[in-house]
Formats: structure tokens, C-alpha cells, sequence
């Protein structure tokens, strides 16, 4: 450990930073969208709260950017743009860049795993971040990475020049085997496969860090089931809804039949498919019922496929682009809200609905009891990828007007009294102190002498640009010494709909 990392250990581990001394915190991001999955709404609410407490923070992320919160208070939160080639944008996904776009062998890096049909990102961005912030060591108490778990994040403070809290809200590992699961035959298997080898670099990372904070007491299990990482090293802090936003509004007049859901693409993982198979089956007692999805419509796939067999085409909506305000109105206008997911790690579309007071109907996947609350109580629950009980609660919920009240207003209440963001905010504050403490413990001992992973620690900290032709050998023998890459001869799968879905969003 170098002498001025071991001074900033020896700051961080002070009296100074036991206190409730404001912090300086860098909150890293590899993906914002806060419309679309749950990564960028975590950032944005997350990092309004922290600034409420008094901290300060700089949210570093790459696209689709994050979209910050502004106003009076919240000068302390900024945003500072770590380009990617963004190679999953609309309107060309999966586009090949000219060569003047071309930066430095990181960019060389990304082009090359998404032509061999890997998801780069989490790496790409994890050595950006990393050279970034090698390049402002001194000016943070405490680096948050929000799921990214790349290898450049590796090191520790004497890497990052901060010690590093990683958040993971579910392991990975549950969507892939899913969609493996659900795989028509071995192209389609080959194909998820190789998207999904970056996972075998998040469980290599997960398991070296001091500090991981997950979203819910089953993610926390799947972490160390799925992931090696040491149960003492996990920490449950419950994220929540934006109770002042998502409120009840009884000025917002319900629409008969209406049923809303959040999807945030066509994957296995969020059952939508069953969803619309019990709309068809709740129709034929209930022509009124019918589906707003807030989320992108796939042009093919298992869900639109769905809605063309069972001739669903004027029953299901899709919407996307809508404003918090529209999104909120939405939800208050729906007689039922509705998480029809296999596995969530924690579910912000169940706990902001029921913000609202609109009544929920729930599959029992992953964490979302822990959310939605107990059967009959503050939800109805039901099994996931269960179309027929599906159906059952929604006709249930659907055809009582008094069960209806009951559970929407049980279901506020148990947001507000355990699931709020600045609740989230003060708990993830506890955990960044204990990792400056531990951090300043651990600098008082003697250097291992290890050096930072895939020899990173120079080439990775220069902020220096090299065209596209000088770096395409060093970034080839980088992919070669990637546990996550396959033979550079693998041809590329063709883009499916559901590929597209999870790497624009």
C-alpha cells in the first residue's frame, strides 16, 4: 500500500469521520436509465436522500445517464458523465463504431466482446471508473459501485484512492438460469451463455469485497448461494418508494377493469407472459379487464406472441417515456396493481404502487413477500408462473370493492412504517462510516505486497488516448486473459429482442 493511501486510511479511520462529519461519496453507476429497470431509480432516489442528510455527492455514471433530482437542498449532488461507446443505444443497437470513435484500448475491449456476443459494461466501465478515479485520488471518503462488480474495482483504497461499498440487488446468476430455462434449444443456450459470461467476473469480485449492501434478506441469501461471498461481509438495507410522490389521490378516479404492471423488458424473470395469459382467462368472466404495462413493447417474442394467440391486441397497453407525475396517475387510476416476476430481488414496482394505495395482487418470487407483505393482509399472493392464480386474484380484487380499500390503505401503511428512501439513506451512511473505520484499521497493518488484478494498477490509473490500431493488441491480449471471454473465432449470435431489451435498458 502506497504511503498516501495509507495516509488517507489513517484519515478515514479517524475520530473526524466517527462523527456525523458530512461525506463526500462517489456513486458509480454503469447503466441510469431510471425508467427502465431498477439501477437508475435506486441512484437517483438514493442520492437525493444522502444530499437531505448533508452529504455530498457525485454520481459517476455511463449511458443511459442518469437522470438526478435538482432543486433547493440538493446542491451537493452532481453528475459527471464517464462516456462508454454506448453500443446498445436506439436507434441502432449493437452498432459497430467508426473508427474515429475510438478512444483507447478499453473502447477497443467493448467493440470486441459485443462482436463475440458478450455484454461488456460491467468491465468496461469498472476500468473507466477506475482510471477516473486513480486520476481524483483524495477527493472522496467513499466509493459506492452499484452493482457493476468489475474487476477494475478491485484494490482497495491503495486502486480507488477510497474505500469501496458495492451494492448488489440480486445476483445476476438468477436471470441467466432463468432465461437458460426457458431456452427453445442450443443456439439459444449458447447465446445466453456467452451474454451472460460477465457473471463469472462479478462472482470472482464479489467474493474479494469487505463490504456488500443488498436490497432484501432473500438477495442476501442468493448472494452467498450463488455468489461465495461471506455472509458476514452482507449487509440488508431495504430501499423503498418516494412516499411523497407515489401517494393515495382520491381526486384521480379509478378505471373500471384497469390492471397496471412495471416490465422492464421481455425476459422469463418477470412473468409478464403469465400475466397476459391470465388476463384471457379473467376476460371471459370480466370483459372490462384490461392491461396497461409501463415498460417497451417487444415487436416479437413470448409476450407479444401472447397477445396475438389469445387475441389480446385491444386489451394490453404498453407505455413508456411518461413522466413521474403520468406514471404516479397512472397507478392511483388502476383498480389493481399487479407483480407477476419469478424472482425479484426486491420489487420497487409492488412497494410504490402500494404506496399509492392501489391494492396488489403478487407472485411470492424472490424477495417480493418481504415487499408485498403477508396473503390476504396488505396483498394477495400468489405462486409465480402460475397463469391460473393469477387470474384468481385479479378476478378476486377485481369483483370487491371493500377488499380492495382494505388492502390498498394496509398496503400504504406498510410502505411508510419499512420502506422509505430516506430510511435507505440513513442505513447505507452507517455502512459507508463502517468502511472508512475498516479502511483505516486496515492501513495500520503491514502491506501484503499483492499487486491489483490483471496487472491494472498503472496501465488502468493513466488518463492518456490511443487510437483504435496501437491498442487493439493490448486489448486482444486482455481478452484473452478475461476468465469471462471465449475463443475470439466465436461467431457472434444474431440480436434477439430480449437480448436488445436488457442491454438498452
Amino acid at each position: 500500500m502506497t504511503a498516501e493511501a495509507m495516509g488517507a486510511g489513517s484519515r478515514a479511520g479517524s475520530a473526524d469521520f466517527a462523527s456525523d462529519r458530512p461525506l463526500r461519496i462517489a456513486l458509480l453507476t454503469y447503466k441510469g436509465n431510471p425508467f427502465c429497470g431498477g439501477q437508475g431509480v435506486y441512484v437517483r432516489h438514493l442520492s437525493r436522500e444522502l444530499v437531505r442528510l448533508g452529504h455530498q455527492v457525485e454520481v459517476i455514471g455511463a449511458q443511459p445517464y442518469p437522470v438526478l433530482d435538482e432543486g433547493e437542498g440538493l446542491e451537493g449532488l452532481t453528475l459527471t458523465e464517464l462516456p462508454s461507446l454506448d453500443l446498445y443505444r436506439q436507434p441502432d443497437p449493437f452498432r459497430t463504431p467508426k473508427r474515429d470513435e475510438y478512444r483507447d484500448w478499453i473502447d477497443a475491449l467493448e467493440v470486441g466482446t459485443m462482436w463475440t456476443g458478450g455484454f461488456p459494461e460491467p468491465l468496461t466501465f469498472s476500468l473507466r471508473a477506475r482510471r477516473h478515479l486513480r486520476a481524483r485520488r483524495g477527493e472522496f471518503d467513499v466509493v459506492h459501485d452499484n452493482q457493476t462488480l468489475g474487476y477494475g474495482l478491485l484494490g482497495g483504497v491503495s486502486a480507488l484512492g477510497a474505500p469501496l461499498v458495492t451494492t448488489i440487488h440480486h445476483p445476476i446468476t438468477v436471470d441467466r438460469q432463468l432465461e437458460l430455462d426457458a431456452a427453445e434449444d442450443w443456439k439459444r443456450r449458447a447465446s445466453v451463455r456467452r451474454w451472460y459470461a460477465f457473471t463469472r467476473m462479478q462472482k470472482r469480485v464479489a467474493r474479494r469485497l469487505p463490504s456488500v449492501l443488498t436490497v432484501s434478506g432473500t438477495s442476501r441469501q442468493e448472494i452467498v448461494d450463488h455468489l461465495g461471498v461471506r455472509e458476514d461481509r452482507i449487509h440488508v438495507v431495504h430501499i423503498g418508494a418516494d412516499t411523497d410522490l407515489f401517494s393515495p389521490d382520491p381526486s384521480v378516479a379509478e378505471v373500471p377493469g384497469r390492471i397496471v404492471t412495471t416490465s422492464s423488458a421481455d425476459v422469463p424473470l418477470k412473468g409478464l407472459v403469465y400475466l397476459i395469459e391470465a388476463l384471457a382467462k379473467l376476460r371471459t368472466e370480466n370483459p372490462a379487464a384490461h392491461l396497461v404495462v409501463v415498460g417497451k413493447r417487444a415487436e416479437d417474442g413470448p409476450v407479444a406472441q401472447a397477445i396475438e394467440r389469445y387475441g389480446l391486441e385491444g386489451a394490453v397497453e404498453f407505455v413508456k417515456g411518461i413522466t413521474d407525475a403520468e406514471l404516479v396517475d397512472l397507478v392511483r387510476s388502476a383498480q389493481v396493481a399487479c407483480v407477476p416476476s419469478l424472482y425479484e430481488g426486491f420489487s420497487l414496482p409492488a412497494a410504490e404502487a402500494m404506496a399509492t394505495g392501489t391494492p396488489l395482487v403478487a407472485t411470492t418470487g424472490g424477495a417480493i413477500p418481504e415487499v408485498a407483505g403477508a396473503d390476504g393482509e396488505t396483498c394477495l399472493a400468489v405462486p409465480p408462473g402460475d397463469a391460473g392464480a393469477l387470474a384468481a386474484g385479479l378476478s378476486r380484487l377485481l369483483g370487491d370493492p371493500e377488499l380492495r380499500v382494505r388492502l390498498g390503505s394496509a398496503g400504504r401503511e406498510r410502505v411508510l412504517r419499512k420502506f422509505t428512501w430516506a430510511q435507505a439513506a440513513r442505513g447505507t451512511a452507517e455502512r459507508y462510516r463502517e468502511a472508512i473505520a475498516r479502511a483505516g484499521r486496515s492501513a495500520a497493518a503491514p502491506a501484503t505486497g499483492r499487486s491489483a488484478p490483471w496487472g491494472l494498477g498503472r496501465s488502468a490509473g493513466r488518463d492518456t488516448r490511443r487510437s483504435a490500431p496501437t491498442s487493439l493488441s493490448r486489448s486482444a491480449a486482455l481478452v484473452d486473459s478475461d476468465p469471462t471471454s471465449t475463443a475470439s473465432t466465436d461467431a457472434a449470435p444474431t440480436p434477439t429482442p430480449d437480448r436488445e431489451s436488457r442491454a438498452t435498458c
